[in-house]
């Protein structure tokens, strides 16, 4: 499959055919260890929680092992919904939505990205900013991984800098932590940014 441009290329078929066809080569197999760290010492087991452009969603199984009871799953393709849905089938703290995160209304306490904001065209990242905001409740936070590379291959992943992502963050959010993940898989070992950040 040739590679998107943009964002109108980057669209519901495009992500299905990627899951149909089994080329999900951005799913490490198991929850980011820095999330999963963040989460072991994150006291509010009954946050409401957001993980879009969830993919197998990994860190939904962790949390549901550390006791959250809120958890929200997002995801545009219908085939890793349909996968989701067998996977949580008798969890009734996950709730599973077949959804264009854009669209989302909702509030929510906190936000994990995993993988999800290096999927977006570029072109959609400021926008990505104003959603997540718009999302979160007073004083809520995103926490998770970016990317702090920038690929050579058109994306997706499409990467960039802590400069870049200062400038799309701060007119909505307080960057609490923006800095090199000491925790990362090997395979992404300083290629990666944990990012703490709450609206303003």
């Amino acid at each position: 499959m040739d590679k998107p441009k943009n964002s109108s290329e980057l669209s519901q078929s495009y992500w299905n055919i990627r899951w149909e066809n089994s080329e999900t080569g951005w799913d490490i197999g198991y929850a980011s260890p820095a999330i999963v760290e963040y989460m072991a010492q994150y006291p509010n087991k009954d946050a409401n929680i957001l993980i879009p452009g969830c993919g197998n969603a990994y860190e939904a199984e962790s949390l549901l092992a550390n006791g959250f009871q809120h958890i929200t799953l997002i995801d545009i393709a219908p085939k890793a919904v349909e996968v989701l849905k067998a996977k949580f089938v008798d969890k009734p703290q996950v709730k599973i939505l077949c959804e264009d995160f854009f669209q989302h209304q909702s509030a929510y306490d906190l936000i994990i990205e995993q993988t999800f904001f290096c999927a977006i065209s570029p072109d959609q990242r400021i926008a990505y900013a104003q959603k997540m905001a718009s999302l979160l409740r007073p004083k809520g936070k995103i926490i998770g991984l970016l990317f702090d590379i920038v690929f050579e291959k058109q994306g997706p992943p499409f990467g960039g800098c802590a400069d870049d992502y200062r400038a799309i963050f701060e007119p909505y959010f307080v960057i609490q932590t923006m800095e090199k993940c000491h925790n990362s898989i090997s395979p992404r070992a300083g290629t990666e940014l944990f990012i703490k950040l709450s609206k303003k």
